[in-house]
């Protein structure tokens, strides 16, 4: 039987990952969570096999609720559920040691594969993401700016980049819209920006949305 922590701040969401996971006898729900502090403690008061972790939800950000998850849960395997384009965090989340990144459009059928196939110890991955990976193997992708980001910085960097404000990334990251400047004013200083249109123009330029 695969235990199974959903991670999730939208009840919708919940209920429908809820009603797949009901339809598979080898699957049984053990757990939910709104934000990355409660996934974190959830999984230290029940025994999970499997998280299904959002990228967007209140708290650290789910790249710094993944380096706690295997610090302190390292036989938990996370698979990333997304509405956020695959070029925008799979290639970082599966560096942090994810077992799988699927965008919310993806078949109930390919969820309960992905699952599976964490569970066992594999890696999910679709045939686009595969050749992105490939890609990074090729290419030195350290060289490019947006590499010396933090997670935070990048996932403002990608926030920003997508004409998202000030004060919408704050509340999507459950940050205040002066800490958000601050990481924006470092984002720019690292990366020799000058201004959000030239953020903006790297953004698309190198595919960081879609």
């Amino acid at each position: 039987m695969i235990r199974l922590l959903i991670a999730d701040d939208h009840p919708i969401v919940r209920e429908g990952l809820k009603r797949i996971i009901a339809d598979y006898p080898d699957m049984k729900l053990v757990g939910e969570a709104t934000g990355g502090d409660e996934a974190v403690a959830k999984c230290g008061s029940v025994d999970v096999d499997v998280i299904l972790l959002d990228v967007s939800m209140p708290g650290p950000g789910f790249l710094e609720t993944m380096r706690r998850l295997r610090k302190e849960h390292p036989g938990v395997k996370v698979l990333v559920l997304s509405v956020h384009p695959e070029d925008q965090y799979a290639v970082r989340a599966l560096r942090l040691g994810a077992s799988g990144y699927l965008t919310k459009d993806h078949s109930p059928t390919e969820l309960a594969g992905a699952i599976r196939r964490a569970y066992r110890g594999g890696k999910y991955v679709t045939e686009s993401l595969a050749e992105r990976l490939a890609f990074e193997l090729e290419v030195d992708r350290e060289m490019l700016p947006h590499s010396v980001l933090s997670d935070r910085e990048y996932q403002v960097l990608c926030n920003l980049g997508a004409g998202t404000s000030v004060k919408e990334t704050a509340a999507e990251l459950g940050l205040s819209p002066k800490t958000v400047s601050t990481y924006r004013t470092r984002v720019l200083a690292k990366m020799k920006l000058k201004t959000n249109a030239e953020l903006i123009r790297y953004v698309i330029k190198h595919g960081l949305v879609d």
